[in-house]
């Protein structure tokens, strides 16, 4: 069986990521490919556990090392439980955030600088590499206002212990950093990663991403 294949969706919070893949999910199903989907921090009932530490907005005094460990500790953990295993299967696997994520975050908003995160990469996930990244980049105040409108709604969960807006409450300046680091990866690793700038519409951005994955496994 040969090996499948593996995609991921990055950008901004409220840049449509989760829906885009959603999505092309259904699309490739349609068309009769087994698809595993997944997300990062999360996936695994490890992984669950440290999501919810990094993105709770009760969590204070976390430390950019210690959140740039959290997110790889997770990572390492679905490699070895969800990603790897279903790629052996040949299966294409769709991942909600990958190591582009935490060069951009954490490399780049918490100013770690890209070579620790890049070396964490290597020794942690074997240097494994998408074939296929979909970077989506909206407008930067159009993305943040939908996901402060997003984490706005979803308050009521505050009352119930729990809430994932930590990030969200990050100031312009801190976003502005992570999305120069992101067209900076997106200019490094041209052959893999493909940005979709703008704010199209939600159908116009799932043709566009169909349309290139299908080019991409022939």
């Amino acid at each position: 069986m040969s090996r499948g294949f593996f995609i991921t969706f990055e950008g901004l919070d409220g840049s449509g990521k989760s829906t885009q893949l959603a999505g092309l999910k259904a699309w490739l199903e349609a068309r009769g490919e087994s698809v595993t989907a997944t997300r990062q921090p999360g996936g695994t009932h490890i992984g669950d556990g440290i999501r919810g530490l990094l993105l709770d907005s009760r969590t204070e005094a976390l430390s950019p090392l210690t959140e740039l460990g959290l997110m790889f500790a997770d990572r390492a953990q679905s490699l070895a439980e969800v990603i790897r295993p279903a790629l052996e299967r040949g299966r294409v696997v769709l991942c909600d955030r990958f190591t582009d994520s935490t060069e951009a975050y954490q490399g780049g908003g918490r100013q770690l600088g890209s070579q620790i995160v890049l070396d964490l990469h290597a020794q942690l996930c074997g240097g494994l590499q998408p074939d296929l990244t979909f970077l989506l980049l909206p407008d930067l105040e159009r993305a943040l206002q939908r996901a402060r409108r997003r984490n706005t709604r979803a308050e009521a969960e505050r009352s119930r212990g729990r809430n994932e807006n930590r990030f969200e409450s990050e100031d312009h300046a801190f976003y502005r950093r992570v999305l120069e680091k992101y067209r900076e990866i997106a200019a490094r690793e041209t052959g893999r990663v493909v940005v979709i700038d703008g704010d199209g519409s939600i159908e116009e951005v799932r043709q566009r991403i169909a349309n290139l994955t299908q080019e991409r496994l022939r």
